[in-house]
């Protein structure tokens, strides 16, 4: 498939930092654009939600979350226990 060019306009900041974490992660800026052009297509939208909120309120607990639903067991074992009584 023939390639082709396309030419965008960021802040250099903005771009020193993303090429910075995409190097981290083993991909240059090329890869990760065509990774995220190949998304839009695959699920014919953006690939992210994209929302008024501002980065604060991302995170903060969101309702129906796990808040209130995990419990430590002071006896390790019990998890186990609850396990082979489900097996028998």
């Amino acid at each position: 498939m023939p390639s082709t060019n396309i030419n965008i306009r960021t802040d250099s900041e903005l771009k020193a930092q993303a090429q910075a974490v995409l190097e981290d992660l083993g991909l240059d800026l090329s890869t990760a654009i065509n990774i995220f052009l190949r998304q839009v297509v695959r699920k014919e939208a953006i690939p992210f939600e994209i929302s008024r909120s501002p980065l604060s309120n991302n995170n903060r607990a969101k309702p129906g979350g796990w808040e209130g639903k995990i419990q430590l067991s002071d006896d390790f074992n019990e998890p186990m226990n609850d396990f082979e009584d489900l097996m028998s």
